[in-house]
């Protein structure tokens, strides 16, 4: 049998006659669900019980501080809902993110007996406690579904609604994962009311992130309502929806033409570059989100010494960090480190830069000519920056 020739994008090819070698081309199909849903906990709203399944058995895996806030709520929704589930506690912060946090919600799945298909595993927390619970769900049996229901301003509109999971591997954020969306995301902003004002500014960051890169209009909405969206955690008169929607549907926008990373050159890499070392080195010192402000902040400065941005704008821009409680400045944006990330983050993207960088307010380019020099320039200027305004 010959090789096929003028044949469908996905098959079974073969090579040479007698067939001698099999080329095996095939795609999956992901389709997942994000949406929001207030009132998720209400005994009489049916999402999360038939949430990525009917209606059946759940393993809930709830992170230590939501259980103690909203435990009793978490059991009474479901004995109304009439499910048998188990509850896992588990803490979930950067220092526990790693393999043994997923062997032991493995290890739940397996004393719960866990079906393959058709009982997703519910995660309730923040992105730490979701990408634990993802990870875990990609291995356990090959492929497992779950549920996301976070319960942080950072899990609800950057850790919750991609396809990614992770955890830490030594001294490396995120080193160890794997590709494998929740069936369903369910995006409830009443869970905001008991976030503390460190873990609100650490969320804002990945929102800000959004705004700098791909959407002006959400960085106007920031410059005017976000302190007022801090101080009423989004629960109150100032419109904090149309914030959170631009945030989720600017991510989900880019994450879907390349939900694989096959394209190594991605704008929601903005303000990763260098925080993923700095987030590392820090611990415990720094949140996610902070670092990523920091780096956004450094980057920001470089883009404004390239003629990307104007000075004003970057003026704006630091502004507005500071209205968000964000930090401008850390002792560990120093050159040893800064080389080092740059360097860890071009072996991360295939030998390149692939520099996110801002054009003014609301745009963005790549760069691939980003020099240590330019980097320490930028810091120093940066530094003097944030100590001209304290």
């Amino acid at each position: 049998m010959a090789a096929k020739t003028n044949t469908p994008a996905h098959g079974l090819f073969t090579t040479g006659e007698p067939i001698s070698a099999w080329t095996v081309s095939t795609a999956l199909p992901v389709t997942y669900q994000v949406a929001f849903t207030p009132q998720i906990l209400g005994p009489a709203n049916p999402a999360l019980a038939h949430a990525g399944a009917p209606a059946g058995r759940r393993l809930v895996v709830v992170e230590e501080t939501v259980h103690r806030l909203y435990g009793d709520r978490i059991r009474a929704y479901f004995e109304a809902r009439g499910l048998t589930t188990a509850l896992c506690v588990l803490p979930a912060h950067e220092q526990v993110k790693t393999m043994d946090s997923v062997f032991l919600v493995a290890e739940q799945m397996d004393r719960f007996g866990v079906s393959r298909r058709h009982e997703p595993v519910i995660a309730m927390g923040g992105g730490v406690l979701m990408d634990v619970v993802g990870l875990a769900c990609s291995l356990y049996r090959r492929s497992t579904p779950f549920v996301r229901v976070p319960t942080t301003l950072i899990g609800l509109v950057d850790a919750g609604v991609g396809a990614k999971t992770g955890v830490n591997f030594g001294p490396h954020k995120n080193r160890l994962g794997t590709y494998h969306p929740a069936a369903v995301t369910l995006l409830d902003p009443a869970f905001l009311a008991t976030l503390d004002q460190r873990h609100l500014s650490n969320g804002l960051a990945e929102v800000l992130k959004v705004a700098l890169i791909k959407d002006k209009r959400l960085f106007e909405l920031l410059d005017r309502t976000g302190e007022q969206l801090i101080e009423q955690r989004f629960q109150g008169p100032t419109p904090g929806g149309e914030v959170l929607v631009r945030a989720v549907h600017g991510m989900l926008q880019e994450l879907q033409p390349n939900l694989w990373e096959h394209r190594l050159e991605r704008s929601m890499d903005y303000g990763h570059s260098f925080s993923p070392t700095v987030e590392m080195r820090a611990l415990p010192e720094l949140l996610h989100g902070e670092a990523v402000c920091l780096d956004m902040a450094l980057t920001t400065v470089l883009a404004q010494r390239r003629g990307l941005v104007e000075r004003t704008e970057r003026d704006r821009v630091l502004t507005v960090m500071r209205k968000l409680r964000l930090p401008l400045w850390h002792r560990l944006l120093d050159a040893a480190t800064l080389a080092d990330a740059l360097a860890d983050t071009v072996r991360h993207r295939d030998g390149r830069q692939r520099f996110p960088l801002p054009v003014g307010i609301g745009a963005g380019c790549f760069a691939d000519d980003v020099t240590a020099d330019e980097i320490a320039a930028a810091a120093a200027e940066l530094e003097e920056l944030a100590c001209a305004a304290r």
